[in-house]
Parts: C-alpha cells; structure tokens; sequence
C-alpha cells in the first residue's frame, strides 16, 4: 500500500481507567459524552484485559505487542530497558509513517524513544530520578517551576481537591495541546501514528474545578462487595457474607496478598469512598472533554476520516469494589480496561455502533494496528489483531512474584484467580455474576470448571511460579504470610516541593519496585 493510501492511527492510552467507567458501557454517573460517541462510531470490546495491570509491565505489552513472559516484566521492573523486539513505532515508522508520542511513556532511560521519532514527555514529577520532562519544563516557562506537587496530594493515594495552578497548566491540558500541536505541524506528504498517552485518572486526584464541580454535590454510586469479603473492609454498615451460598473463603481470614492491598490503602470510610470517587470520575471527565480538542484539530485538518482510532488503558483501578484499592490485582475494575476501537470511515472491518465480547489483551493493540494499516505484524509479537477471525480461548495475567503474586485464567464465562501465598482459588461466573461476589471455588457444581481453568493456569506457569507445584504437578502455592503493618510513613511515594530541585537519586539498576512509583 502507497502512502499517499495508508490511513493516519491515533492511539490513545489513559492510566488505570476500568472498563465500566465510561456512559456508554452503562455506568449510572460518569460523564463522557466523547468517548460515548466515539463508541457509537466504532466497535467497542468489553472483555479487553491488561495482562499484568501494572502501569511498565502493561506499557511493554501495549508497546511490543508481546505477553509479560516475552517481554519480561511482570513485577513493575523500574531500569528494565526495552526488550529486543520491533515496538509499535518501529513498525509504523518502518513503513514509512511520522511516529510521535505526547504524555507518558514510562520507559527507561526516561528519555528513550521507543522507536518514535521524538516524544514530548510527562512522566509524573520524577526530577529525583535526574530528568526534568517536557511538563516539568513547560511549567517553568509558565513561572511554576517546581509547583506541579503543590496541591499536597499523593501519586498514589485518594484524596482529592480540585487542581491548584491556572487550568491551562494541568498536565491533561498540556498533554492534549500538544498532541493538537504534533499533528497540525505534521509532514503532509506521509501518514502519521500519533500515540496519545494521559497521566491521568491515576492519583493524584486534583481536577480542574470545573470538573470537580460536575461531581461535588451529586451521589457517586457505592462499592460493590463480595460475600468473601471480610466485614471490616465494607464501609457501609452492611453484613458481608451471605447467610446461604456456595462461597469458598468461609469465614476465614483473607490470604496476605488481599490483606497486603487491603492495608496499603487508607480509604475507610463512606466519605472518603466518596471524596475519592468525585475526584476520580472528575479527571476521567476532563480527559473526556480534551479529547474533543483532539478530535476537532484531526476534523479540521481534513483527516479525521482517514484516521484509525484506538482508545484504552493500561490497566483500571479498583476504585473501593470489595474494600480494595489501586491496581495489581485480576478483579474486573483493576484488569478490564476500555477498547474502543474506530476505523477510517466506510471500513468494513470496524462497523460502526458494533460491540465484540472476544477476549483481548494489551498485547493485540499494536497487531490491530497494523494490520488495519496494511503492515506485517512481526514475529516477536503474541498478540492478535481484533478485527479478524481468530480468537483465543482463554486469557492469562500474571502480576508480581513470590508472596505478591496473584494469577488469572480467564474463559468466555469463567474466571479463576490464584495466590500462591495460602494456596488460595477463586472462582467467579462472570456471565452471572459480572461484579465477582459470589466465590464458586467450593460449589459442588462448579468442580469441573475449576480444575479445567486450573489445569490450564499450571500449563502457563514458568519460571519461579513452577516451584508452587509438587511432584504430581498440582498447585500447592506456598505457606501463607503475615502481613507487616499497614502503616505508611511517605504516604504512598508523596511528592515534596520541587523548587529548589529536589536531591537526585536515580534508580539503583535492576531495581524491582514491589509497590508503586
């Protein structure tokens, strides 16, 4: 295919956006009216997962287009440069295309490319690490050098309050402005792959005002809780577990991982629930409202028509479902993320108004891509293309290792979730019980479905996980832990005044952050 043929591609990614947050996908009070629309224009995935539902591991995945084995991170692995394979830029630019990125790329060095022609970085305030980035930048030339952290809030915590600088400075609004810029100052005489990348909705949570007055007096819809869930998590007053039911966790106490999430996380009340919510759905609607600065610069420059768009997230957020927060784990809000996907105009491929329950990953976005525009995938990747015919069986995640570790095998219908520290299966009939309440791992008439996801979670182990299994091949995890105290003396990696510059300390090479960063 000529260039002069070749379709421009947008490809837009936010940070821990769940599925169900959207309108279109039925959400009873999130806002957004463009993603709603863009929906309407395309087709949209609603079993979409990120594989590892950690912001490195999932960016690798979305970036190569290869499984968390391939790629080789599934811990959140900080100095881990990119592996030996073509990313999505090489490939675009390879056959002939501008590659360029706006917002959050999270590689290292920090200013490693990717295979883009060039990059116009936010990267979250990290000049500890010996790199000011372009927003950095841009807020000392706006006279806020340093005060990107001024409104207190934490980068991984759920407090909220509304955005504290002039509303042109949030990093939402520079993110789009210069996307908007990069394609107006494009090179006419070839197409263009523009990589949207938002740091947001992930903490902190400071919304432009206007946003957190969308939401300030309206009632959020409250958590959902599982019958497994022990009753202290649970801010609503309400008995957890179910007088009659088929649940396996009896009334145990959790194994260490949950706990582990559990404790991390502060949000204990119905009116912190709630403040954190407001704040969260607030940035989620700000994104919402950018993009249609996106949209209308395409629109004027005459190609919108012409452009492949692809909208979703690294991985969502668990947003208070079950009394957890923040990502990691393999519940629905934490690992189903958003996919819509919107052809040139007129693609058969890509009707409009349409919606595919297939099972899809990360790692088909780059496939999908590319072969949309009419390039060879290349061997390194794992993934599929989504608009063809060919569709897995089952998806797998893997995140962290050692006691930390949780896994996922998911089927059309069934999810099994294991961690290894208690030994302990879950179970959930996502067809029946969308929201993971009801644990099936010890119902008489599940027992066939769980040891058939069970022997196909064992076929994917590797590595360190095999030494969860005994001589016979059957899943025996390991002992379970203690948990340490929940206490958290730096709230969740805070931020300080960053003018003066703060000291640097870059990252200890083959550091593995366990947490968050």
């Amino acid at each position: 295919m000529s260039n002069s043929k070749r379709p421009h591609v947008l490809l837009i990614t936010t940070d821990h956006w769940p599925a169900h947050l959207l309108g279109s996908a039925g959400h009873p009070v999130i806002q957004t009216p463009t993603l709603d629309e863009l929906a309407r224009c395309g087709r949209v995935y609603s079993n979409a997962y990120s594989e590892c539902p950690v912001c490195i591991p999932a960016r690798r995945s979305l970036l190569t287009g290869q499984s968390p084995r391939s790629h080789g991170d599934r811990t959140f692995q900080t100095t881990l440069p990119m592996p030996d394979a073509p990313t999505i830029a090489d490939c675009f630019r390879g056959a002939g295309y501008q590659a360029f990125a706006t917002g959050k790329l999270h590689v290292f060095p920090q200013r490693a490319r990717a295979g883009f022609d060039d990059v116009i970085l936010a990267e979250e305030g990290r000049p500890h690490w010996g790199v000011w980035d372009d927003y950095d930048i841009f807020l000392g030339d706006q006279g806020h050098a340093g005060r990107q952290f001024d409104h207190a809030m934490s980068n991984n915590q759920y407090s909220a309050r509304p955005w504290h600088l002039p509303e042109e400075c949030h990093v939402t609004n520079w993110t789009t402005r210069e996307m908007c810029r990069t394609i107006r100052r494009r090179d006419p005489t070839r197409p263009g792959f523009w990589y949207l990348s938002y740091t947001h909705p992930h903490p902190p949570l400071v919304p432009p005002q206007y946003c957190w007055d969308i939401y300030r007096d309206m009632a959020v819809d409250s958590p959902a809780y599982g019958d497994w869930v022990p009753p202290e998590w649970r801010v609503d007053g309400l008995p957890s577990r179910a007088e009659t039911r088929e649940s396996s966790v009896a009334e145990t106490e959790p194994v260490f991982r949950l706990q582990m999430q559990y404790d991390g996380w502060s949000n204990r009340s119905a009116q912190a629930v709630q403040t954190g919510l407001r704040g969260f759905y607030a940035l989620c609607t700000h994104i919402d409202h950018q993009l249609r600065l996106v949209l209308g610069t395409l629109r004027e420059e005459g190609i919108l028509d012409d452009t492949i768009i692809l909208f979703t997230a690294d991985h969502g957020d668990m947003l208070g479902r079950h009394g957890l927060w923040a990502k990691r784990l393999f519940y629905e809000p934490s690992t189903n993320v958003p996919m819509i996907l919107v052809g040139p105009k007129g693609d058969e491929r890509v009707p409009e108004g349409s919606a595919d329950d297939r099972l899809t990953g990360l790692q088909d976005v780059m496939p999908t891509l590319l072969d949309l525009a009419g390039i060879d995938m290349p061997a390194s990747c794992d993934g599929l293309p989504i608009t063809g015919s060919q569709c897995r069986e089952h998806i797998y995640g893997e995140c962290n290792e050692g006691p930390a570790a949780t896994r996922m095998l998911r089927d059309d219908q069934f999810k099994l979730i294991y961690y290894p520290a208690g030994n302990c299966r879950q179970l959930f009939d996502l067809r029946n019980d969308p929201l993971e309440c009801h644990n099936l791992a010890n119902s008489a008439n599940h027992v066939e479905t769980l040891q058939r996801l069970t022997d196909r979670l064992i076929g994917e182990l590797y590595g360190s996980d095999k030494d969860w299994l005994d001589a016979d091949g059957s899943l025996v995890g390991m002992p379970d832990q203690e948990c340490p105290s929940g206490a958290n003396r730096g709230l969740a990696l805070q931020r300080g005044v960053h003018w003066p510059p703060a000291p640097v300390t870059p990252p200890k090479i083959g550091e593995t952050n366990s947490g968050t960063n």
